[in-house]
């Protein structure tokens, strides 16, 4: 038996040897390339390094273009925003401008108005107290929508004294105007 365990020992160490004779010469068969060509493997770092620093430079000069044209850009965009500011200003001046002067007109179209209401009340109240006879002869010569605006603003008692003394289709023009004034004068 002791026989027997001699024999399977040298065979468990020659399968061994083996064994590790073939993982020697599977790791000689990849590193001897590697060992066998240095100056290929630092000719292709050398290579890769000038690749790497060439895209590198071509990156940095695309990043530094793109940036040149978003600077101008934003220059630009400045520029129009300086130039919308100045026009909303001038635009704000020339609305204020605008409102003091439509202010003004209506202030002054306003004393024009009232101005012209106490020019025809006064000359109304003259025509009330003319004598009905010199009147009606001022009154037949006006148009009739002239006259009939004056017989309108009258007293009823003036007017009624004045339209007898005017002939009668005069007296009829002015009632007819009169009359028909406020006809298209919503209802409702």
């Amino acid at each position: 038996m002791a026989r027997l365990h001699h024999r399977s020992g040298s065979t468990l160490y020659a399968i061994c040897g083996l064994l590790l004779a073939s993982a020697i010469i599977r790791v000689s068969a990849e590193v001897a390339p590697a060992f066998a060509a240095p100056v290929d493997i630092q000719e292709r770092t050398a290579d890769t390094r000038d690749d790497d620093r060439r895209a590198t430079g071509a990156l940095l000069a695309a990043l530094q273009e793109r940036e040149a044209r978003v600077a101008e850009r934003e220059m630009q965009l400045q520029d129009r925003m300086q130039a919308l500011e100045l026009a909303e200003n001038e635009i704000a001046g020339k609305l204020a401008e605008l409102v003091a002067a439509e202010q003004t007109l209506s202030a002054t179209i306003s004393q024009a108005e009232r101005a012209a209401a106490t020019d025809l009340d006064r000359l109304t109240r003259v025509y009330e107290n003319m004598k009905p006879r010199e009147a009606a002869a001022l009154f037949a010569e006006m148009p009739p929508e002239f006259a009939a605006g004056f017989l309108g603003l009258m007293r009823p008692d003036a007017a009624a004294a004045i339209m007898t003394q005017l002939p009668p289709e005069k007296a009829f023009s002015f009632s007819v105007v009169l009359a028909g004034r406020n006809a298209n004068t919503p209802t409702e």
